[in-house]
């Protein structure tokens, strides 16, 4: 299957710093931003958006990694930082590419047995085919794809790419 490059790394990065800034700003009362980012290329799309918001603001990031099977999002879903850590704070919880929601649904609900003060979430690829009630606060880029079409984020290094096949 034929591949064409949507985001360059130049681009990703650029996007990277449009939502970090987007997050700053509906935060601008907050001390403390958890960015809690869905195990895999979400994690790291989420430590570039951290490393983003402290070098713009003093706001303190708490950095969270959310561990979810992607493939039975009904199993048991962990967090590097425990329930303690993010009650009560702000949450962004962030994806690589919001396909059909699954995912970012039952991720959801997994914070939703804590109570916070503001829980917003980020991708940077929506592609607008989704399955449940789950909408992008923050987005990259969104883009309408067919079903058969399918976006990958490949992460080499410190490089990023996103691709349409």
């Amino acid at each position: 299957m034929e591949s064409s490059i949507i985001l360059t790394n130049e681009q990703i990065v650029h996007k990277i710093q449009r939502i970090a800034y987007q997050i700053l700003e509906s935060n601008s009362n907050e001390n403390e931003i958890v960015i809690a980012g869905i195990n895999g290329n979400g994690f790291v799309i989420a430590n570039k958006i951290a490393k983003v918001l402290e070098n713009i603001s003093d706001v303190k990031v708490l950095l969270c990694e959310v561990k979810i099977d992607k493939k039975h999002p009904l199993e048991a879903i962990d967090t590097s930082l425990t329930k303690e850590e993010y009650q009560n704070k702000a949450l962004v919880l962030v994806d690589d590419v919001l396909n059909s929601g699954t995912t970012l649904m039952y991720s959801v609900k997994h914070f939703l047995d804590v109570p916070l003060k503001k829980f917003k979430t980020a991708v940077l690829v929506n592609r607008n085919h989704k399955k449940y009630p789950v909408k992008a606060d923050f987005k990259g880029i969104s883009l309408s794809t067919s079903f058969h079409e399918r976006v990958d984020v490949i992460v080499e290094g410190e490089e990023i790419k996103a691709y349409l096949k």
